[in-house]
């Protein structure tokens, strides 16, 4: 049985999954791009950034479309099994997360150009911190897909508690600059919205992280993922 990475008896069947493979590699590439691109912005104020970023969504959508056609086209024409089968299923669904972490990173570029128009606020020091987590673990996680690399992809997976601990602290330290100072209310609030796209980048990359694992083993990871984000409960209640 052919392994990922063999070449197939019918050669026009290695340039279809070259091109997926190509695709992905390059929706991926965009991906990061927008995100440290919308930290950059943040980071810096500066809204010339933020509105590349946002003008720049489409061309991650166009990929996105270009893959869900490979794909429906694999499965239809090349009915692929196995090794293959894991691949091709996997990047329709790599592309639905890394389209999203495009998103969030086109929202936060968004919130970023209203910040831009008030006076900064601390917090924004600490969620620049929390944005270049997310982003070198996007990187690797990334890479790690692209090269079917499980060990890599694990050591990703195991770090999202990091973006959890960095996301709880940060939504504490908004709510007490917020109380300290109700002036800052709208710029923090703003904060908020920008902390959870940010976090939510991490989750997708998690999401990658066990789809490698899977395209490279074959098997799932069943083992509930640890979650440290607190910020649900800070107000005394859990979530119902």
């Amino acid at each position: 049985m052919p392994t990922i990475g063999d070449q197939h008896i019918v050669k026009s069947y290695d340039d279809e999954l070259k091109r997926l493979h190509d695709a992905l590699a390059r929706m991926a590439g965009l991906a990061e791009a927008q995100l440290a691109a919308a930290i950059e912005a943040l980071d810096k104020r500066d809204s010339d950034i933020a509105t590349r970023v946002m003008n720049d969504d489409p061309k991650v959508d166009e990929c996105e479309h270009f893959i869900n056609e490979q794909t429906v086209r694999l499965l239809a024409l090349r009915a692929p099994v196995a090794d293959d089968l894991r691949m091709v299923i996997s990047a329709l669904k790599a592309a639905g997360d890394i389209e999203r972490i495009a998103d969030h990173a086109a929202n936060a570029a968004k919130r970023s150009l209203v910040l831009n128009q008030m006076p900064p606020v601390a917090p924004m020091r600490s969620l620049v911190r929390m944005g270049k987590l997310v982003a070198e673990l996007l990187n690797e996680v990334l890479d790690a897909f692209l090269a079917h690399d499980a060990e890599r992809a694990l050591a990703v997976r195991s770090r999202d508690q990091e973006v959890d601990d960095l996301y709880s602290s940060l939504f504490r330290e908004i709510l007490t600059y917020m109380m300290e100072d109700p002036r800052t209310i709208t710029a923090c609030s703003h904060l908020m919205f920008i902390a959870k796209n940010i976090e939510r980048v991490g989750d997708h990359a998690t999401n990658i992280a066990e789809m490698t694992y899977f395209i490279a083993t074959g098997r799932s990871l069943n083992d509930q993922r640890p979650k440290r984000d607190t910020s649900a409960y800070e107000d005394g209640t859990s979530p119902v």
